[in-house]
């Protein structure tokens, strides 16, 4: 409940902001008596867009922090809690990237990183997963998440939903506005969006919304490659990283908040709306990888 609370909050605020910046730009106003204008509503269609994706993406770092109750690692308090620390920080040298905010939470295996820019990141692993892998397995993990630090992978894929979002947003009024005309052709006296503009709207923004996260999903498969062959680079070869994702395809994964989801270490499987691509794929393209 505490993780549900905490993101109803985070849409509430980012839905306020929204609507004041928006209304102190004058974009909100793309429905005029002449008709569509089109260049306020891509305007505001972008500061809905973008806005949401980069304040989502501003936020994803404390959002981490509390609701996956992460616990920042400040002064190691034991041996097991140095050597995840001097891991992140090894890897963060060899990536060339300011040492990220390490932490440790409870929870089945999984492991994810976070945050706006690439140096001034988290990375955070769970207990279970400390627990149900080897030192070299834990290792090439934090290794996977060290390289989509080093990628920028966190701030692409808050490019790519902001301009997804934007075609939802532009697609769905242009069409609703089209639609609701062409029901109230023949009603001369009406003014102002009706009926027809508002369902349509709605639904083009569930269906629109839909077809931009599997676009989104696609990206973030393809980067989970990229950061399987980081961890390959950062550890001088690739074998840990194999036998960490078999063992993964063993384990229970930990369940995440969705907006965590692309940047954790596994994922639903074999789905187009997976954020993850299979284990086995991704044993394969590391296994056909040349030069790791």
């Amino acid at each position: 409940m505490k993780r549900i609370a905490l993101f109803l909050l985070t849409n509430v605020a980012v839905v306020v902001v929204l609507g004041i910046v928006a209304s102190l730009l004058g974009v909100n106003r793309y429905l005029t008596a002449n008709g569509l204008n089109l260049g306020a509503l891509l305007g505001f269609a972008f500061v809905m867009g973008f806005g949401g994706a980069i304040i989502s993406l501003l936020m994803s770092k404390p959002i981490a922090k509390m609701s996956m109750g992460v616990q920042i690692i400040n002064a190691p308090r034991n041996a097991d809690e140095a050597w995840i620390v001097e891991t992140v920080r090894g890897f963060a040298d060899k990536a060339g990237i300011q040492m990220p905010e390490v932490g440790i939470y409870q929870g089945e295996p999984n492991a994810f990183a976070t945050g706006a820019f690439k140096n001034s990141a988290l990375v955070a692993v769970s207990t279970g997963l400390l627990q149900g892998m080897t030192r070299e397995e834990v290792e090439a993990v934090i290794g996977h998440e060290v390289a989509h630090v080093a990628n920028g992978d966190m701030v692409t894929m808050a490019l790519i939903q902001g301009v997804m979002n934007t075609f939802v947003v532009f697609l769905s009024r242009v069409i609703g506005y089209a639609v609701d005309s062409f029901l109230r052709r023949n009603d001369e006296n009406s003014s102002g969006p009706g009926i027809g503009y508002m369902i349509t709207t709605i639904v083009l923004d569930i269906v629109l919304g839909f077809l931009a996260a599997i676009i989104v999903a696609w990206f973030s498969r393809q980067r989970e490659f990229r950061a399987d062959a980081g961890a390959a680079r950062l550890m001088g070869r690739k074998q840990p990283m194999i036998n960490a994702l078999h063992r993964l395809g063993g384990m229970r994964p930990g369940e995440m908040p969705q907006s965590l989801q692309a940047m954790g270490i596994t994922g639903n499987i074999g789905k187009l709306f997976s954020s993850h691509p299979p284990i086995e794929e991704r044993v394969a393209a590391l296994q056909s990888a040349q030069g790791l």
